[in-house]
């Protein structure tokens, strides 16, 4: 079983991407299970078409520890497991708190057993690491793999540079490793070789481009992944592209993040500033 956290600048289309690369590692046969990370609780709608699935801390609140792992999955598009995590009430509590009890309940009740029978496991987390909650799916092994969605925008690539230290803090303890970058394309100027060069910086690579298309905010208001809304389309076969490259791909590194400093130069060099 694969274990894979998805992180990035807020807004950056996360639980976008999350959602089409697990649909179409689906349409490969993979079983798959998405945890949601954020309070928001949307890392799923789009597999479960629009649902809004009832989190893991509302269930406890309301029913308490005595539940079945099925009271906190629901089955979406081609059999993926989801589950949402939740988080407090606006302005009471820590939203990462959220993500610990979540995976420590699934661990307890059994969804990274053999019995589950897993492909992958994908944590889409909020944000940058901001909080220990955040950063619990780099913690103990419970993510191994960690991809970076970014932009070639200069607060992607420092939310990118950030994620990157946390890994190095959680390298040797957690034993997670940073396998890779998608840029998500907001068509800036010479977007794919400033992200390459930046991924180098870092030691890893941008393991795909994902072109921007209408295609991806038209399938999101009908509640459902590119994959499933337009299979024939090619911004669908650009998600399996990066599905295909991602169960392929064998990279896993300790990254060395870059100061400030020299970010700005990559954004001066690249006449991004």
């Amino acid at each position: 079983m694969r274990k894979i956290a998805i992180y990035g600048k807020g807004g950056i289309g996360k639980s976008t991407t999350t959602q089409n690369i697990v649909a179409g590692l689906a349409e490969m046969g993979q079983k798959v299970m998405v945890v949601g990370c954020d309070p928001k609780a949307d890392s799923t709608r789009l597999l479960l078409g629009g649902l809004n699935q009832h989190t893991v801390l509302d269930t406890l609140r309301e029913e308490g520890e005595d539940i079945e792992l099925d009271d906190l999955r629901k089955i979406g598009f081609r059999g993926i497991l989801c589950v949402e995590s939740g988080g407090p009430e606006p302005g009471v509590g820590c939203a990462g708190r959220g993500i610990i009890t979540s995976i420590n309940m699934l661990e307890q009740l059994g969804a990274y057993t053999e019995s589950e029978d897993l492909d992958y496991v994908f944590y889409d987390v909020l944000g940058d690491v901001v909080c220990g909650g955040f950063a619990m799916p780099m913690r103990e092994g419970k993510a191994q793999e960690i991809y970076i969605v970014l932009s070639g925008e200069m607060m992607a690539m420092y939310a990118a540079n950030n994620i990157c230290k946390g890994i190095v803090r959680f390298a040797e303890s957690g034993g997670v490793r940073l396998a890779g970058m998608i840029c998500n394309s907001r068509m800036v100027d010479n977007e794919v070789e400033m992200t390459e060069a930046f991924a180098k910086k870092l030691g890893t690579t941008m393991i795909h481009f994902v072109p921007r298309d209408k295609m991806v905010q038209r399938a999101e208001i009908n509640k459902k992944t590119v994959i499933e809304f337009d299979p024939d389309h090619n911004q669908a076969n650009e998600y399996r592209t990066l599905a295909e490259k991602m169960q392929e791909n064998k990279s896993r590194v300790i990254p060395t993040p870059i100061e400030i400093e020299e970010l700005e130069s990559l954004l001066v060099e690249y006449g991004i500033v």
